[in-house]
């Protein structure tokens, strides 16, 4: 229940695979489970484990070091006994965009439901209902909450390994802010649950042969420019809008591959495989659009954390296993996973060497 911001500058840059420092100080019963990127004049909604919602800007958060805990949340809202907070959602500055935009939810239980941004535009400072759970929900959660623009697709990843992609304007939009919504995902395991929500703008591929066509000849694929079966000038154009999923597991390994292999069905189906060898990566803890341009920020349940470049990951297939990012110690594990979208100038910390060890080996392919 503890939060700070720490200047971005504090971490610089290690190699893929390093040990990383630490990024907090936490007690012996306390775990890092929560990392996001931003600027001091956002204003930023807090989602609670209750359902509720409340909002505060960046600045009024306590600034400190990676060796500070900062401050106990209940000290900066007014969170109910065994209230904590569970999603965090950076908006954007100007509200003036904000009612071209819908939030939507989902639960761990693979439930969806889209709201408009304008029933979040007042939140009064005790805070205000965003979604109940009740009856037959009363054990689901609140796992993520995302902004969507029209022409956007939803992707919910699981932890044992799966995803589903649909439209999010299949999801209709709700007045309510009290219900939970309707079934995005079908889990096929019991023991399963969706961990991660993201949102994709849809790539524009005409059909299933050119999506196939173009995998077979992606830049970051094949040494041959271009598709025999299509201009150049379509090729260039799917390149330049192609996105790419990160997907990291609690154990150290992760992968990058093209959204385009995500294929979009209707919501409400079992999915398909995210990342593959879950019983060596462990479970999935993040899944979300990335790229080699962007630096990575992972954190563990022991407070260690690390900064890298992405620039060293190749993108492979959606089914491969992965290769390590952050080389944990046993009992360790990866919680929570963030994008630095600005590039950092200069080398790796060389500095820091006493704290990087480059991971051994690599396994990936399809």
């Amino acid at each position: 229940g503890y939060i700070k911001r720490t200047p971005l500058e504090t971490f610089r840059a290690q190699r893929r695979g390093g040990k990383g420092r630490a990024g907090m100080a936490t007690k012996d019963e306390d775990v890092v489970t929560n990392l996001f990127v931003t600027s001091t004049h956002t204003p930023v909604l807090f989602f609670s484990t209750a359902g509720k919602v409340y909002r505060l800007k960046v600045w009024r958060l306590p600034e400190g070091g990676p060796a500070t805990r900062g401050r106990p949340m209940v000290n900066l809202l007014p969170l109910a006994q065994g209230e904590t907070i569970s999603t965090v959602l950076p908006l954007p500055e100007d509200e003036a965009e904000w009612g071209k935009l819908h939030v939507m939810f989902a639960t761990a239980k693979g439930n969806v439901r889209r709201n408009s941004m304008d029933a979040f535009t007042n939140v009064p400072s005790n805070g205000k209902i965003a979604m109940k759970f009740e009856g037959e929900d009363e054990d689901d959660r609140l796992i993520g909450v995302a902004l969507l623009g029209e022409n956007d697709d939803v992707l919910l990843a699981t932890r044992q390994g799966k995803a589903i992609r649909f439209a999010g304007d299949e999801v209709r939009e709700f007045q309510s802010r009290n219900s939970t919504g309707v079934r995005g995902m079908k889990l096929a395991k019991n023991d399963d649950e969706v961990i991660s929500l993201s949102i994709l703008h849809r790539g524009g591929m005409r059909d299933q042969e050119e999506r196939e066509d173009y995998l077979r000849f992606a830049p970051w694929k094949s040494e041959k420019e271009g598709s025999p079966k299509m201009t150049d000038e379509r090729f260039a154009e799917l390149a330049g809008r192609e996105q790419f999923i990160l997907t990291v597991c609690a154990n150290g390994y992760g992968k990058l591959s093209s959204a385009y292999e995500y294929r979009r069905t209707g919501r409400g189906g079992q999915g398909i495989t995210n990342i593959d060898n879950i019983r060596r990566n462990g479970p999935v803890v993040a899944s979300f659009p990335a790229t080699r341009a962007h630096q990575l920020m992972l954190v563990t349940d022991q407070a260690k954390l690390i900064r890298m470049g992405l620039d060293t990951l190749r993108v492979i297939g959606r089914g491969s296993a992965g290769v390590r990012l952050f080389d944990v110690a046993e009992g360790e594990h990866v919680v929570s996973a963030a994008l630095i979208e600005e590039s950092e100038e200069g080398a790796p910390d060389e500095d820091a060497a006493a704290e990087v060890e480059t991971a051994a080996g690599e396994t990936g392919g399809e």
